[in-house]
């Protein structure tokens, strides 16, 4: 059982990144980092959910939605901001209106 989660979960962090880098190319780092990091964010999500079910509840299902959800938010974290134009604030940040 352990095994199946373990494949599982690489073969999902797999296609979860390999996803975002064919969609998002310009806002993510190299594919080698992108594809390395969604494994491992995987890998780490069903450890992670694994230990936090507990012996008993070895459901393959809730350690596979753990495992895809943790590499998502790796993922998320690789983000850059979108290039392109933006609009200037007329503001600076943090200051107060003024009147007159």
């Amino acid at each position: 059982m352990l095994l199946l989660e373990v494949l599982g979960s690489a073969l999902l962090g797999l296609a979860l990144s390999a996803t975002a880098a064919r969609v998002l190319p310009r806002r993510l780092p190299s594919a080698k980092v992108v594809l390395v990091s969604g494994v491992l964010g995987a890998l780490f999500g069903a450890y992670l959910t694994h230990f936090a079910l507990g012996p008993g509840h070895n459901t393959l299902t809730a350690t596979l939605i753990g495992a895809v959800l943790v590499s998502a938010v790796v993922l998320s974290l690789l983000l850059r901001p979108a290039s392109g134009p933006r609009r200037q604030s007329h503001r600076t940040p943090f200051s107060l209106p003024t009147r007159g």
